[in-house]
């Protein structure tokens, strides 16, 4: 691990990222420019005092974990993710494991489409990355892998009937056995389905039965505690080189739907996240 390369590239890279870019608000003229401390710390899920130490080289060996978010907080390229991911001591993510990097480009993507709800999801149903509007709409995302909330029986704003809850469940375990497939080295992956199959019957029957299962509905009801039930188009966009998928959810404009989710727009970010 190189402490000064690392430290110093966390500085530099966070002196150039503008609070705009970063989603924050401008406000008042600002001393220095870039993020503050605090700031960086918030969007990468860091204590402020641990990434003070990471940028003064007093850090030891901090995790994937920890490079993963400071990286898409930082808004990296793919050559600067791997710079950090080798300044601090470890391989870059490669082949056989699930790359998770949100680029430039796709943040800019999320931070443009704050008028409808989005989020991306890696190819193990990880939420990577949800924008305020979908957060509203679909409720806590504490969980973050969707999979494991499908099949854990907790509760869903999503109304599905019967055999819509069958060919979700079928979907979500052959996507499962195909991105095995795909990343044979990623431990977490392969740890999911572990835990899967462990604790729900019905993960293990079907991925038991090898299935291969059709694409679920694009059209979804998310019944809303306060503003009621809402239809939306889902459109899934699977981004160049990478395999993360945007999630869009939109609606016929002029609908009582459309209308629905411009009142969770106008009050919901405040009322209800």
């Amino acid at each position: 691990m190189d402490h000064d390369e690392l430290a110093g590239s966390l500085r530099s890279w966070r002196d150039r990222l503008d609070p705009a870019d970063a989603g924050l608000p401008v406000g008042r003229r600002r001393r220095a420019p870039g993020l503050r401390r605090q700031e960086l710390a918030q969007l990468a899920g860091l204590s402020v005092d641990y990434l003070a130490r990471l940028e003064q080289g007093r850090a030891a060996n901090p995790s994937p974990s920890v490079l993963a978010p400071l990286a898409r907080a930082l808004r990296l390229s793919d050559a600067e993710r791997s710079h950090l991911y080798r300044a601090a001591g470890h391989t870059p993510p490669g082949d056989g494991v699930i790359d998770r990097h949100l680029s430039p480009g796709v943040q800019r993507i999320l931070d443009r489409l704050a008028d409808v709800p989005v989020l991306v999801v890696d190819p193990s149903w990880q939420i990577v990355a949800i924008n305020p509007l979908a957060q509203a709409l679909l409720g806590d995302t504490s969980e973050r892998n969707q999979a494991r909330e499908l099949f854990s029986g907790g509760s869903s704003r999503l109304v599905r009937t019967e055999a819509e809850q069958a060919a979700v469940e079928a979907e979500v375990v052959s996507d499962l056995r195909a991105a095995i497939g795909r990343y044979d080295r990623d431990e977490g992956l392969r740890a999911l389905v572990e835990e899967l199959r462990a604790s729900s019957a019905r993960f293990a029957e079907l991925w038991d039965q090898h299935a291969v299962a059709l694409r679920e509905s694009e059209r979804k009801t998310i019944q809303h505690p306060e503003v009621g039930p809402i239809t939306v188009d889902c459109d899934v966009l699977t981004v160049q080189g990478s395999d993360l998928r945007v999630v869009v959810f939109t609606a016929a404009p002029g609908s009582s739907d459309a209308n629905a989710l411009a009142l969770l727009e106008t009050i919901g970010l405040q009322a209800f996240a």
